[in-house]
C-alpha cells in the first residue's frame, strides 16, 4: 500500500507520441481549471515548483520537442516530485494505434519532429520506441485511436474533472510477477493460487479476457471466495479514499505471465467496481506488451463517487 498524503495536489505529466492528441488534452485541462503549462524544459520544473504554492492542480506537457527531454529523466523527475510534500504526480500517457498515427499526420500534412525531411512512418516507429518506458510507467493510459477530439475532451472532464468535489479513479490492472510489480499501485494481490489455465493446451493460446478461459478461472473453487473478499475489502476501502481526498487509487492483480488468471480476475473486479458507480479504468500489462490488448478501457459512470 502507498501513502498519499491526505489533499495531496495533482500534477499531471502528459505526454504521448505526436498525433495521439496530448495537445487536445492539455487544451481540455486547461478549461477544467488547471493550471497548463507546455513544453517546458524539464530542467526547470523543480524550480517551478520550488516557487509559490500551487493554489491548483497542474498539468505539464511533455514530448520530445521539449529540450532535455528523455524518458528516463521524467521518471526521475517523477520520483522527484514524490517526494515532495503534497504532490501527487501522475504519468498520463496518450497513444494511438500507428496506422491511426500515421492517417492523421497524412490529413494534416505536418512533418513529424522525429522525421522532418523523411516520412511520417519512420517518425513514428523511432518515437514509440523511445517513449516505451514512459507507456509502461503511466499512471493512466488514455488510447485515442478511436476518439475524436469531442471524444478525448470528454473523456479528460471524466477523468480530472474538478467540479462536484472530488471524484476518485479508480484504475485495475494485470501483469507479470516475471516482468516486477507495478509501479505505484496501491494494492497488489496474487493470483498464482488459482487453477493455471496454461496448462490447458486447449486454452494456453487465449487470453483472460476470453470467456472460456475466464469460465475455466471462475470453476477454482476458490476463486469465488476470493472475488467476493476482494470486493468487501474495496467496498470499504474506496469510500474511505474518497473521504480522505484522493484523486487516484490502483489495485493490481498479478499471476505468473500476466496472460490468463490475473487477466480474468481483474476484468471481473473491474466490471463489478463499475457496475456499483465507480469511475473504472481497465489495462492488461503483458497483454499490451504482446499486441493483444492495446486499448485501455474505460468502465462507469462519467461522475460518480464525489464529496464536496
Amino acid at each position: 500500500m502507498t501513502d498519499e498524503p491526505p489533499n495531496a495536489q495533482r500534477v499531471l505529466l502528459v505526454t504521448g507520441p505526436s498525433g495521439a492528441g496530448r495537445s487536445t488534452a492539455i487544451n481540455a485541462l486547461e478549461d477544467l481549471g488547471y493550471e497548463v503549462i507546455d513544453n517546458l524544459p524539464l530542467g526547470l520544473v523543480p524550480r517551478l515548483i520550488d516557487g509559490p504554492t500551487l493554489r491548483r492542480p497542474m498539468a505539464l506537457g511533455l514530448d520530445v520537442r521539449n529540450r532535455d527531454f528523455e524518458p528516463g529523466a521524467v521518471l526521475d523527475m517523477q520520483a522527484q516530485l514524490a517526494a515532495t510534500t503534497g504532490l501527487l504526480p501522475e504519468i498520463v500517457y496518450l497513444d494511438a494505434a500507428r496506422d491511426v498515427l500515421l492517417r492523421r499526420y497524412s490529413e494534416t500534412r505536418r512533418r513529424h519532429p522525429l522525421a522532418p525531411t523523411t516520412a511520417p512512418d519512420d517518425g513514428i516507429a523511432a518515437e514509440a520506441s523511445l517513449l516505451e518506458p514512459l507507456r509502461a510507467a503511466a499512471d493512466i493510459l488514455i488510447e485515442t485511436s478511436d476518439m475524436t477530439p469531442h471524444d478525448l475532451a470528454r473523456e479528460i472532464q471524466r477523468l480530472f474533472g474538478l467540479d462536484q468535489g472530488q471524484i476518485l479513479a479508480v484504475a485495475v490492472q494485470s501483469f507479470s510477477y516475471k516482468r516486477g510489480l507495478p509501479r505505484g499501485a496501491d494494492m497488489v494481490l496474487d493470483c498464482r493460487f488459482l487453477n493455471n489455465p496454461h496448462w490447458q493446451p486447449e486454452l494456453r493460446p487465449f487470453t483472460g479476457r476470453d470467456g472460456t478461459v475466464a469460465r475455466f478461472v471462475a470453476s477454482d473453487p476458490r476463486y469465488e471466495t476470493f472475488v467476493a473478499q476482494v470486493i468487501g475489502l474495496l467496498d470499504l476501502q474506496l469510500p474511505s479514499c474518497v473521504e480522505e481526498g484522493k484523486a487516484h487509487f490502483s489495485i493490481a492483480f498479478g499471476c505468473t505471465g500476466g496472460r490468463h488468471r490475473s487477466v480474468a480476475v481483474a476484468e471481473a473486479v473491474g466490471q463489478t467496481l463499475a457496475a456499483a458507480c465507480w469511475r473504472v479504468s481497465m489495462r492488461h500489462r503483458e497483454l499490451e506488451r504482446q499486441g493483444l490488448d492495446v486499448k485501455a478501457k474505460p468502465m462507469g459512470p462519467p461522475a460518480d463517487r464525489t464529496v464536496a
